[in-house]
């Protein structure tokens, strides 16, 4: 009789359930049931940004080695062929002398950097894997040193692609007032080709980042507004489980 009765009362308690959800429950989610899908895995998020940044730093220290190593080449390449003769100012050999020298150490020193941090951002790289269901990012992942050497990559980006270009199109200015040290006309035009030409790649790089900072700031805030909604639906749930 007992097992009847279980029989008998189930049905009606699963359509009186059935009904108050139909009656509660927002009219843009579904009506059938409540699932807590809606909300993104905390993981799968955290996840997914985690290897958004170990993907940019690795890009950005295969362009800082690319970049330092064929700059500082042609550096050292010009400071040894270039010829010299008696009536060059002395001041601009010491000048020629000083940012060949500062080239080639920005250059190298990002070099390094790059050279040192990479294999082990590349060997993490390499072997990930982000279960994008579950929201699961395994254990290999948190080992790479991208976060804690996150300020030594921004330094090898900025010397190679920043500094490292600027000094060396200063050398290329110089090289101009040393090898055409005859020619007035040379040595001024080339200069005034030159200064517009360092302007304009200050001002690049000052937008760049500015807006590069503008993308980044409307992406997290677009996230955490999409966050915020679908932690009110959460809410919402919740609320009609427990009227229920």
């Amino acid at each position: 009789m007992s097992g009847a009765g279980l029989k008998i009362n189930n049905p009606g308690r699963e359509a009186q359930n059935h009904f108050m959800d139909r009656q509660m429950l927002p009219p843009e989610l579904p009506n059938s049931h409540i699932s807590l899908r809606v909300l993104p895995p905390p993981k799968g998020v955290m996840g997914q940004f985690y290897i958004h940044q170990l993907n940019l730093s690795r890009a950005k220290l295969k362009a800082s080695s690319r970049t330092s190593a064929l700059l500082s080449g042609f550096a050292m390449v010009a400071m040894v062929e270039i010829n010299m003769d008696d009536g060059i100012d002395d001041r601009l050999i010491t000048a020629f002398s000083l940012c060949t020298t500062l080239l080639v150490a920005v250059h190298l020193l990002a070099l390094m950097i790059s050279t040192c941090v990479l294999p082990h951002v590349e060997a993490v790289a390499s072997t990930i894997n982000f279960d994008g269901v579950n929201g699961q990012l395994q254990s290999q992942a948190l080992r790479s040193p991208h976060e804690t050497m996150h300020r030594y990559i921004e330094t090898a980006w900025v010397f190679s692609t920043v500094l490292g270009i600027i000094l060396f199109l200063i050398e290329i200015g110089l090289l101009c007032w040393i090898q055409f040290h005859k020619s007035w006309n040379s040595r001024f035009f080339s200069t005034l080709l030159l200064v517009p030409i360092v302007l304009i790649f200050i001002f690049f790089t000052f937008q760049f980042y500015r807006n590069l900072v503008k993308h980044t700031y409307k992406g997290f805030k677009e996230d955490l507004e999409d966050i915020e909604r679908r932690l009110d639906v959460f809410h919402e749930q919740t609320s009609c489980i427990q009227t229920v």
